[in-house]
């Protein structure tokens, strides 16, 4: 859980630190409304997965199941800027099924933490496979991470691209192949 009191102190050392008037009428209210965006940005901190992917529906379809374009937003753990884009979620159904905006939330709760792409893409992959116990799972993310286009290196519309597989995607060229031509459609 955020500390808000923390916080507002902290920002509140950072202003001064880069030499603002933290008594100026524009930053008066500032470390108040950081704290609460920051309660907001971290809400995934004390959140579990499993909340979301436990309602669960019985099926006995086989194929590929695949969730397209979540967007999503996060915070980079090293520099704390945003980085956002979408998700794509493929599971193969040993059963059962969880409500599509479930998958959505499972992101969710994964991005709204200090993260890092790479760790958030297995994160959301192993979860999936944790509570549904799909035959396989294959998660892939494309992001565009403000460290990298406001500062730095300056690079504006880089985007950086991670994927994660499970069980039968881990093991079938074939599944990642179909993936991959689905999300293009």
């Amino acid at each position: 859980m955020v500390n808000q009191e923390k916080v507002k102190e902290a920002i509140k050392l950072l202003l001064e630190g880069i030499g603002e008037d933290t008594g100026r009428e524009g930053l008066l209210d500032t470390p108040d409304r950081i704290a609460r965006m920051y309660e907001e940005l971290c809400a995934g901190m004390e959140e579990d997965p499993s909340k979301h992917l436990s309602k669960t529906f019985h099926t006995d379809n086989t194929e590929m199941v695949l969730e397209k374009d979540i967007v999503f937003h996060s915070l980079c753990e090293h520099h704390m800027l945003p980085f956002y884009g979408k998700v794509h979620i493929a599971y193969i159904p040993n059963g059962k099924v969880v409500g599509l905006s479930k998958l959505a939330r499972c992101v969710e709760v994964y991005a709204r933490r200090l993260q890092i792409q790479e760790r958030m893409t297995d994160q959301i992959a192993q979860a999936i496979m944790d509570h549904l116990n799909p035959k396989g799972v294959m998660v892939m993310v494309e992001a565009e991470h403000m460290c990298m286009t406001m500062r730095g290196i300056s690079k504006p519309g880089s985007k950086t691209i991670t994927y994660s597989t499970k069980g039968e995607f881990a093991l079938n060229q074939d599944l990642q192949s179909t993936f991959m031509n689905m999300i293009r459609m």
